[in-house]
């Protein structure tokens, strides 16, 4: 984004991201580009041609994983969100491996060395093998 800024030059009246003819995008515009690489992406994940991805659930999704590494309780963002259950709000925690590895730091014998698991060449040869 720092660097899109930066290329669109000081003019704030000017759309954050322009049409070719240097209009605004409508939000018909903005849904197909959501379409397009939803699409994109189901190549690597095909379970996303399941889901009802629009511009408003990433607002939706962006808002909820910025408040939860920021710190907000999950019943905060549910509520500020207008989720009707708490457990609508615990979809974000699990999907957020950062905040299970920062969880995991927390909880770290003093006598062990931190940081990820790296199995040995020899381990992961074996289950190669398999």
């Amino acid at each position: 984004m720092r660097a899109w800024l930066r290329e669109r030059g000081k003019d704030l009246s000017a759309p954050l991201f322009p049409t070719v003819r240097n209009g605004r995008l409508s939000s018909d515009a903005v849904q197909q580009l959501v379409i397009k690489h939803v699409q994109r992406a189901a190549v690597a994940r095909p379970s996303l041609l399941s889901k009802h991805v629009t511009p408003h659930t990433l607002r939706h999704t962006t808002c909820a994983m910025r408040l939860l590494h920021a710190g907000v309780d999950p019943v905060v963002i549910a509520l500020w969100l207008g989720h009707e259950r708490i457990e609508t709000t615990n979809v974000y925690v699990h999907a957020d491996i950062t905040l299970k590895e920062r969880a995991l730091e927390r909880t770290v014998p003093l006598t062990a060395k931190p940081g990820r698991y790296r199995a040995p060449d020899p381990l992961l040869a074996f289950l190669e093998s398999l």
